[in-house]
């Protein structure tokens, strides 16, 4: 308790203090509320992730689909209360040419100048078809982003600054290398680095919104990281839906982890038809009909809890 506080209780707290009232814990400024992800929150997601896929279909990378997408990833921030949302739009190189990409980012200043970086990217896979929902591969962790800020947002500063950033360009358009895939997240890695930001934890989620949630934690993460997941599903009750992976995973933690930030990959990579198969990834069956909101609010209360411990 601090000096202010201290001298200004008033009388009458102070003898309900010796009356057994001590575990009561006062309101203070320099309190900060714990995070939760409540079921409502969950629907919303859906929602989110819903009117995205109807709005913003198609989006691959490269294409004026993709920055239409980024356009209303901002307005919806902005309308959440995320004022300082931003279109970041950068060139890179690529197996076509030099290319335009679109990310967008918001943050809320947190009590501290650490950094938290919440990522999601929105690009779809090219070449499938026209109508290519990838409502689980982009557009669910996409939806469930806006919803964690959405809540961030309305809960008072934070312990840490909170950064949200949706990344375009992840998806290859022949095969990864150093320029072709994860286009957004090494752009981002680079420009924080450039800026010496204190970046505490990288939070990456993707294709978490499948009905049967089983979310692995790559090889390819940071160890601290990857047990405060473990620890905050202990903490909600969905141990059960996540576990370790013994295998790199190549996303978009990884330019971070190459900058030298700690960063840790939240994925569902068994998106099928039967357990252990991947078989709806990057095809047509990635749709709107495989996703369900308790998918969304399981990884949104390990989300929001990993924070808390953060």
């Amino acid at each position: 308790m601090n000096s202010v506080t201290r001298y200004c209780i008033p009388f009458f707290a102070v003898c309900l203090f010796f009356l057994g009232c001590s575990k009561r814990e006062p309101l203070t400024a320099n309190k900060v509320l714990r995070l939760v992800f409540k079921p409502e929150n969950g629907v919303q997601a859906l929602s989110n992730v819903t009117a995205f896929v109807q709005a913003c279909t198609p989006r691959e990378a490269m294409t004026p689909g993709a920055e239409r997408a980024a356009q209303w990833l901002k307005t919806k921030l902005i309308a959440n209360g995320l004022t300082n949302a931003t279109l970041q739009t950068f060139t890179d190189k690529t197996p076509l040419g030099e290319k335009a990409f679109h990310n967008v980012v918001a943050s809320i200043p947190g009590r501290s100048r650490k950094t938290i970086l919440l990522l999601s990217h929105f690009d779809t896979k090219s070449g499938i078809s026209p109508a290519f929902q990838g409502a689980n591969d982009g557009a669910s962790s996409t939806g469930l982003l806006l919803e964690l800020a959405r809540i961030i947002a309305a809960s008072g500063t934070p312990r840490h600054t909170l950064h949200f950033a949706f990344l375009d360009g992840e998806e290859c358009k022949i095969d990864f290398d150093s320029h072709d895939g994860l286009h957004g997240s090494r752009h981002l890695a680079q420009k924080l680095r450039q800026e010496k930001r204190e970046v505490v934890a990288v939070i990456l989620m993707d294709m978490i919104g499948d009905r049967n949630l089983h979310i692995q934690l790559p090889h390819n993460g940071t160890g601290a990281l990857r047990a405060c997941a473990l620890r905050a599903a202990d903490a909600t009750g969905d141990r059960a839906h996540i576990g370790l992976f013994d295998g790199p995973i190549l996303d978009d933690h990884q330019p971070f982890l190459d900058a030298g930030f700690p960063a840790v990959d939240l994925i569902d990579f068994q998106y099928g038809d039967t357990p252990g198969e991947n078989n709806f990834w990057h095809t047509p069956g990635d749709t709107l009909d495989k996703l369900s909101a308790e998918s969304l609010s399981i990884t949104g209360r390990i989300v929001l809890e990993m924070i808390n411990q953060l």
